[in-house]
């Protein structure tokens, strides 16, 4: 991007000093470059703002803007959390490590009160951190509107879906056909291929689309059918109930700006959040920005970390110019001066290279930085330079028709097998590396190196290139495994099941890495290879009706003999990962859209589509297919935020012509992000084509960057003068002839002798940092990995005693024994088995206050029973989003049923449900479904540590150590259980106690929030094989089977689980007032809002309030705490 008029000069900013005065109230940008520790300084200001008083963790928010990052964000807060904490609680402050500056200030900076209080202050926030504020931008984008309610433009009810490419091609084929459809022969004006890609375009990011439709023609045409697209999508998502993230966005933005709701809303999240710190801010976009922006700039302390230089992300929608808006509107700005990533003379040749470029404005330029590291990870033999230049002369390979330059394909083949015959010659002895962590100095492993490429099919040609040199390789990262030979053998298979009958489809197929055919089996027997073909096609699609895409690859792949197959082949390994990655993947389209085989099919060939060309979804990247060390290739965008000690970059010299064949082109105009669809005929189209070609050729040279960057002390990259190379980013880089103004689009191509003396001048400014380097063809030797040295075997020594009775249980596990089950841990498959056994069902007696229920039949008597049908029913009250709503529930237990239900009749389970939903729960008159979603936390798991867990304490605990307690703290209706409970087996209660409760409700009252647990059950409790009423369900009876099934143990472990669950998470939080009981739901008894028993309780809900006072003995008891008993 050019510098735009009225846009300020480069100006060098002051470095940043984390251990000076914190900032408050203001905005301040962070300048970051790459290694200098982004993550690193928002981690010390988290610590230092907690620990100074200065902010709560609820009133942070700390924001990124992918999930990869956010991930290690978060990991990366709390470890800082932690470790200061620690170094606070140290007796003796000389103890912390000096190199921890920011521990050290909070420690020396502080007389002993204060550093008491800072280290309180830092326990506390570690309690906390869960409800800590650390999420992407879309993330903090779906909280804000939902807790907006109706001022905010987001109906709760909505789904969230990643891809709308499906619905936007839907939406094209409707327009298609409804515009054109009638015309028979005539030729329409855009194919369906044209519309297509122009409907895709129009939605793809979110900017303003030129021309006008008036201006008529084909520009008009394209221009209309764009803006009717996106009017239509927006449509359709809100009739069907989903939404975008693009959606999340512009409805926050909106909701934000708007003239009565706006104020209203930013004070809100103003009053909310204090202290706002902005991560990534490079890869932000003008919408993300004014979301920051209009609550917190200028009114809260904004504190935004990015780093301009590798904003590569312009093809997902990110936007650099956002970044400088932002810049330009900071109070403060500072620059984080320090690399922590690569040795000083890697960054010393690097800076001879760039020479304080401008990589597409005057504001974003190539500054040097300091080094933590000043001697060398990496020595190679031949060369004191850690910055290498490997040059083709133009005579060594064949040249173009129009000119002397080499032709490119023969260039980058000639560079391939010099990078093999490099890396197999520094693997070979010729490379040693000097670990940073202190450890003995070792010869360079493939793990060490790095190769860095611009496309997939680059990553692909190098690694199998090094594999065939005997050199492990792994191509890691981003590359959509629908792009992949294992995505288009999957299409192959249910392309010839679809239509088992057509012999070009099911020939194909047993050509294909799933049959292993070859051509000349085909040739020798063709006629018995079809026979077994077909025949196998119908069982297998069978198979895949009956029981799902799982379970379809796991029986082809048993009857082929695929994975031995696969594994003698080179590259199997990779081919069987990816296999495996595409029937997951299909998997989970077939259990969410419900797809058959033609559907399959379909989505399929759609995904395949959108892989092509990208650099796929994040979450289709492809996985590794083998933990062994290897040489990493990848992407430069993978690469971004790793680094590696031995960085290639073979092709940075490679660049093709420039793109002319677009559907749409997206660029600046006065700031703002605009798309032209209008296309050839446009009058503006070649201006606005040559902006954006700027903005793209800009972006490349920001990816050189990171590409450069990524190494840590050997960067090794090549450079061949080809036609088109005076586009590369690398050749603009090296012969940039006016480094004050930003680098040129193109820069002429010199001959053989100005290039070299070019190099030599930056080699002599270099220092010695930089080497110039001519390619030599030399033999290509295979690397031949050493053996590992054995080490001497010596029989272990066990120098502590067994804990024999440290274990992982749960109550099933405890109660096993009573129910003459195994006493083991949890099963490994999930089953509610809620069906207790017939024999501790309670007597059936014939008479009693309650006789009148019997005319009452349960709804559920048609129903089956087990722990399948359990599980079903679990999930039903778990997902429903609203159980009150029929067409909800009805939609929730047919998905339910249909993936992985027993057989059930939808209907006659929804109509069982809708009265058990509307039962009673004697919670202030409520019923399930009026809970609302967000006073409902379903399957709350937990993990108690019992006896001090992975940290045992001395105290031997024993279940039966339960019994005292009951008697003395359980006068209630209960009180009979302690006989039962001391039947137990007095099983030790040491290790981890584990379980998952099925619901916690949240009760609104006037003195506060009360806590509820609820626990689903579907047992019979009357006579096997005969049908049910509510009279079954009274209180009486249900009190004979909690006893008689330990429901009330059960019931009790979870109270304590909440109990700690609440003592972390509830403020001032007080078991008297915020425990509300349990209630354990016989759903087959519970009969709807009409029906109670003599007591006025209604039937199927038995309540009980644990005493407060068991309760917290109970977890003090299995805490190992002394003095319980």
């Amino acid at each position: 991007m050019s510098v735009m008029p009225g846009q300020s000069a480069f100006r060098r900013q002051s470095p940043f000093d984390l251990l000076g005065e914190l900032p408050e109230e203001t905005t301040t940008m962070l300048e970051a470059s790459a290694g200098t520790g982004k993550t690193f300084t928002i981690a010390a200001l988290v610590t230092r703002y907690v620990a100074e008083g200065l902010a709560n963790m609820n009133q942070l928010l700390v924001v990124s803007f992918s999930r990869e990052s956010t991930r290690e964000l978060r990991e990366r807060v709390r470890e800082r959390l932690v470790s200061a904490r620690d170094g606070l609680a140290l007796a003796d402050p000389a103890m912390i490590d000096p190199r921890d500056e920011v521990l050290v200030h909070l420690a020396n900076a502080a007389d002993e009160g204060q550093r008491r209080r800072r280290l309180e202050r830092l326990e506390i926030a570690l309690a906390a951190f869960d409800a800590a504020t650390v999420t992407t931008i879309h993330g903090f984008c779906q909280q804000v509107l939902t807790t907006l309610g109706t001022n905010g433009d987001h109906d709760p009810d909505t789904v969230l879906v990643e891809d709308i490419g499906d619905l936007v091609r839907e939406v094209a084929d409707d327009l298609y056909l409804r515009k054109w459809g009638h015309l028979g022969s005539e030729k329409p004006d855009l194919s369906q291929a044209e519309f297509h890609r122009l409907a895709l375009d129009a939605v793809a990011e979110m900017a303003e689309l030129v021309p006008d439709p008036s201006v008529g023609g084909r520009p008009g045409l394209r221009a209309k059918i764009a803006q009717v697209v996106r009017g239509e999508v927006e449509r359709r998502k809100r009739r069907l109930g989903v939404f975008s993230y693009d959606d999340m966005l512009t409805r926050l933005a909106a909701t934000l700006s708007h003239d009565q709701s706006g104020p209203a809303a930013c004070r809100r999240l103003r009053e909310r959040y204090r202290f706002v710190l902005v991560d990534e801010f490079q890869d932000t976009d003008p919408v993300q920005w004014d979301i920051i922006r209009r609550p917190f700039h200028g009114h809260s302390t904004l504190i935004l970390i990015g780093d301009p230089k590798q904003a590569i992300y312009g093809f997902r929608g990110a936007d650099v110019q956002a970044y400088l808006n932002a810049f330009e509107s900071a109070e403060t700005v500072r620059t984080l001066p320090t690399s922590y990533r690569s040795d000083a003379g890697l960054l010393r040749g690097l800076d001879t290279m760039f020479r304080g470029a401008a990589l597409g404005d005057e504001r974003i330029r190539v500054q040097p930085v300091g080094a933590v590291h000043t001697g060398r990870m990496v020595a190679v033999e031949g060369t004191q330079a850690p910055v290498r230049l490997r040059v083709l002369p133009r005579d060594a390979v064949a040249s173009t028709e129009k000119s002397d330059l080499p032709q490119a394909p023969l260039a980058r083949a000639v560079i391939q097998k010099d990078l093999v015959a490099e890396v197999v010659r520094m693997l070979s002895g010729a490379a040693r590396l000097r670990p940073r962590d202190s450890s003995p100095e070792r010869e360079l492993r493939p793990g060490d190196i790095a190769v860095l490429v611009r496309a997939n099919y680059q990553a692909q040609d190098i690694s199998a290139a090094l594999v065939a040199a005997g050199v492990p390789a792994v191509v890691t990262g981003r590359t959509s495994v629908f792009s992949t030979e294992a995505a288009q053998a999957w299409l192959l298979l249910l392309e010839a099941m679809e239509q088992p009958h057509r012999t070009t489809r099911y020939r194909r197929l047993a050509l294909s890495c799933f049959v292993g055919h070859t051509a000349a089996d085909l040739d020798q027997r063709g006629e018995q290879i079809d026979d077994q073909l077909t025949q196998l096609l119908r069982g297998w699609a069978h198979l895949l009706t009956e029981n799902g895409v799982g379970a379809l690859f796991e029986t082809v792949a048993l009857q082929t003999d695929l994975q031995q197959r696969l594994l003698q082949i080179p590259r199997g390994e990779r081919l069987l990962t990816d296999l495996r990655h595409v029937t997951q993947a299909l998997q989970e389209a077939s259990d969410t859209s419900r797809l058959g085989l033609s559907g399959l099919l379909l989505w399929l060939r759609h995904r395949q589509e959108e892989a092509t060309g990208t650099e796929g979804a994040l979450e289709r990247s492809r996985r590794l297919e083998s933990d062994a060390a290897a040489v990493q290739v990848m992407t430069v965008h993978t690469s971004k935020g790793l680094e590696f000690p031995v960085v290639m970059l073979p092709f940075a010299w490679n660049q093709g012509p420039l793109r002319e064949d677009v559907s749409a082109v997206t660029f600046h105009e006065a700031g703002r992000r605009m798309k032209d669809v209008g296309g050839e005929g446009w009058k503006d189209w070649r201006r606005h084509l040559d902006a954006g070609q700027a903005e793209d050729a800009a972006e490349e040279l920001r990816l050189t960057y990171v590409a450069l960057t990524r190494a840590q002390s050997q960067l090794v990259l090549w450079w061949a003068p080809t036609s088109f190379g005076r586009f590369s980013p690398l050749h603009r880089i090296l012969f940039n002839p006016d480094p004050e103004q930003p680098v040129p689009q193109s820069v002429k191509m010199p001959t053989d002798p100005g290039a070299l003396a070019e190099f030599e001048r930056l080699a002599n400014r270099s220092e010695g940092t930089l080497g110039i380097e001519m390619i030599q063809r030399r033999s290509l030797e295979k690397w031949t990995q050493p053996a590992p040295q054995p080490v001497p075997l010596s029989v272990a020594t066990l120098d502590r005693e067994l804990d024999q009775d440290w274990r992982r249980t749960s109550y099933s596990s405890l109660t096993a024994a009573a129910h003459e089950q195994q006493g083991t841990s949890e099963p490994e498959v999930s089953l509610k088995d809620d069906e207790g056994p017939e024999e501790l069902l309670p007597p059936i007696e014939d008479s009693g206050p309650d006789e009148s229920l019997k005319a009452v039949p349960s709804a559920w008597n048609e129903l089956p029973a087990g722990a399948r049908f359990g599980t079903l029913v679990h999930e039903v009250l778990e997902l429903a989003a609203d159980a009150g709503n029929e067409d909800d529930l009805r939609t929730t237990v047919a998905a339910r049923v249909a993936r992985s239900g027993p057989a059930v009749d939808v209907e006659t389970l929804v109509q069982a449900l809708i009265p058990a939903v509307s039962t009673p729960l004697h919670l202030e008159q409520l019923t399930l479904k009026d809970i609302d979603a967000k006073d409902r936390l379903s399957e709350l798991d937990f993990e108690l540590p019992l006896a001090g867990g992975d940290d045992p304490v001395a105290q031997k605990v024993l279940l039966s150590d339960l019994v005292p307690l009951w008697r003395r703290h359980c006068p209630d209706q209960l009180i009979s259980y302690a006989d039962a409970l001391a039947d137990l087996e007095a099983v030790p209660l040491r290790g981890y106690l584990t379980g998952s409760i099925d619901a916690v409700l949240r009760v609104h009252a006037e003195q506060g929030p009360r806590y509820v647990v609820v626990d689903y059950k579907t047992n019979r409790l009357g006579v096997p094989d005969e049908p049910v009423n509510a009279w079954h369900y009274r209180p009486g009876a249900m009190e004979e089977a909690m006893i008689a099934a330990h429901y009330p143990l059960q019931a009790l472990l979870y109270g304590v689980a909440l109990h700690r669950f609440l003592r972390w998470r509830q403020p001032g939080y007080d078991p008297a007032r915020h425990l509300g009981g349990v209630r354990y739901l016989f759903l087959r008894g519970m009969s709807g809002p009409g029906v109670f028993s003599a007591d006025g309780t209604a039937p199927g809900v038995f309540c009980w309030n644990p005493p407060t006072a068991l309760i917290a003995a109970t977890s003090d008891l299995l805490a190992g705490k002394a003095g319980n008993q």
